[in-house]
């Protein structure tokens, strides 16, 4: 993405811009999720939509050049990239957030975090963000780097509502370390909150995708059908138990209004 440090008028942030590597329809991805991460009660960096002039382009790695247009800017948080130890975990000020992060992973096919199928792809700890907090020793886990879901970093198309991809039964975001923290009762409130999204509120979010990012009005439909879709497909799993374990290590189904 040739993610850059940058310096606003406030503070630092993280600027992704157009002239990327990956293409504009990373940017909508990162978008698009990073606004439904915050809607689904994680903790977001605070973000926006920026406008790069020409005269403030810059050069990127392997030849990419930034091009002019709306970017994608999130604030400097201080702290600590996830080295995979259990003890970071239970320091953490919102470890409910460890199954939250999951539910919405497997929500949005986020595959740059802990991919389903690590044959294809590797384990991305720096994906997981232990932010600092006032409490010394404790950190907040946050939700970053979404430029790879919904359909695996590529191109955004209509085929995002095809059936494979809204009924997609893989799990994300799950690394070992996280199983013992998947906590039932939360995972009671993320079925709950996936059952109550609506396709108003998706199409809300997908309509605020810049058009200079070239996202065709079939791939939009498409993108907010697959959210959509996929919000009832999860909730129904959870509802059948997925992926609740004992700590005997069998599943634990967690059913609704149990």
């Amino acid at each position: 993405m040739g993610t850059t440090k940058v310096k606003t008028d406030a503070t630092f942030g993280y600027l992704k811009a157009m002239g990327n590597r990956q293409g504009p329809h990373a940017l909508a991805s990162e978008f698009v999720a990073s606004s439904l991460a915050k809607w689904f009660g994680l903790t977001v960096p605070e973000f926006a939509l920026f406008d790069l002039t020409a005269d403030a382009c810059f050069d990127l790695p392997r030849g990419a050049r930034t091009q002019p247009g709306p970017a994608f800017v999130s604030r400097h948080t201080p702290g600590r990239t996830w080295q995979g130890s259990a003890t970071e975990l239970r320091d953490l000020e919102n470890p409910t957030d460890i199954t939250r992060l999951m539910v919405f992973d497997t929500w949005v096919r986020n595959c740059d975090r802990h991919p389903p199928d690590l044959a294809t792809r590797k384990p991305n700890y720096a994906n997981v963000y232990l932010a600092d907090t006032d409490r010394p020793g404790r950190s907040r886990l946050l939700a970053i780097d979404h430029t790879h879901c919904f359909d695996a970093g590529r191109d955004l198309s209509e085929r995002l509502s095809d059936i494979a991809k809204v009924k997609d039964e893989a799990t994300y975001g799950l690394f070992p370390a996280f199983e013992p923290f998947i906590d039932t009762g939360e995972l009671h409130w993320c079925m709950s909150l996936l059952r109550s999204v609506t396709r108003e509120l998706v199409d809300a979010v997908v309509a605020r995708i810049p058009s200079r990012w070239e996202v065709d009005p079939r791939a939009a439909v498409a993108l907010a059908a697959q959210i959509h879709g996929r919000a009832a497909f999860i909730a129904d799993r959870i509802n059948s138990g997925w992926p609740a374990r004992t700590a005997a290590g069998s599943h634990e189904p967690a059913t609704e209004g149990g």
